[in-house]
């Protein structure tokens, strides 16, 4: 692959423009929603053509590549790509499967942002108090008391297995309801947040942040007389979007660019990705207390402003940056 106007011929001589092949191994729903028209065609003019990887046939037939996007779950496929990175060193291979791993768990995803301490960026940024569950739904009031969570609890699976399940999420209003829970879960209290959550898009070193309408207020008076489990509506869709709406400035204001900056440079170091995004809510009542409430591995880019011509920069930046090592 080489990129136009970059010169890497031995002589001096500026080499014939190549295309950029991306392969991609994505689920039927994923690809649909990334790879739409308008996009393809962008990059089609970019000079990068995406291929799709046939998961029946042995991976190193297939090619050759210069990047591999992926967001397929599973060990076997963890297995094959792993393998193909060790002998096919010079293809990209966005991202590594031990990373993303790590985000498949609720309770080690947020465990990176633990201990970050980002005061000097204009803000503070925490996780929710929490907890795992593993077994035994019968002790989980016991256990829950023990560690002195407060209500209203957020209930998740503990892990994100790709189904309709594991994005089933529950509020908790009284104890008693807690033993009609299903583990292995998370247990997180909830933070009133004035019902407006940011989803925060990395992709690269490109912050991208979109408002959704999220769970209003939990009032004292609710906690009091309202039993029981509700389910937790999903925040993830285009629908949701709260950009545009008529909102309380102290609610809607984006958080603190400096803050996102140093958040996702310190994420991306600790996660070792390149394409996630951060579930953020700002404390309701504060200006600068935000919590980050999710990771997302490779999310819906598709539902974000402008992800044709920043994915298709990301890309193309990516590529450049690594012929020039190789060549330096």
């Amino acid at each position: 692959m080489r990129l136009k106007g970059e010169n890497f011929d031995a002589e001096g001589e500026e080499e014939e423009e190549q295309k950029l092949v991306v392969g991609y191994a994505l689920t039927l729903k994923k690809k649909k929603s990334f790879l739409q028209p308008g996009f393809e065609r962008l990059a089609c003019k970019k000079g990068i053509s995406f291929v799709a990887i046939d998961v029946n046939r042995p991976l190193s037939e297939q090619g050759p590549f210069d990047i591999i996007l992926h967001k397929l779950l599973g060990k076997e496929w963890s297995d094959i790509i792993e393998d193909y990175r060790k002998t096919h060193p010079e293809v990209a291979i966005i991202d590594p499967p031990d990373a993303i791993q790590h985000v498949y768990n609720r309770h080690s995803m947020l465990q990176n942002v633990v201990n970050l301490n980002l005061s000097d960026f204009h803000g503070r940024v925490d996780v929710p108090r929490q907890m795992v569950i593993m077994k035994d739904p019968l002790s989980i009031p016991d256990e829950v008391a023990k560690v002195g969570l407060k209500l209203p609890l957020v209930a998740k699976p503990l892990l994100v297995d790709g189904s309709a399940k594991s994005h089933e999420l529950f509020l908790l209003y009284d104890w008693s309801s807690l033993s009609e829970l299903e583990p292995p879960l998370v247990l997180q209290e909830f933070v009133n947040h004035g019902g407006i959550l940011f989803k925060i898009y990395i992709i690269g070193d490109t912050i991208k942040v979109v408002r959704r309408f999220s769970l209003p207020n939990v009032t004292k008076c609710q906690l009091a007389n309202v039993p029981g489990i509700f389910p937790f509506p999903r925040v993830s869709s285009a629908a949701a979007s709260a950009d545009g709406a008529d909102l309380d400035p102290h609610i809607a204001e984006h958080p603190p660019l400096p803050l996102l900056e140093r958040l996702s440079k310190e994420l991306r170091q600790r996660l070792g990705l390149r394409l996630f995004n951060i579930d953020m809510i700002r404390e309701h009542g504060t200006r600068d207390i935000f919590y980050v409430i999710d990771i997302n591995y490779f999310p819906g880019y598709g539902k974000m402003p402008d992800y044709e011509v920043i994915f298709t920069d990301f890309l193309l930046t990516f590529m450049k940056s690594k012929y020039r090592k190789l060549v330096n």
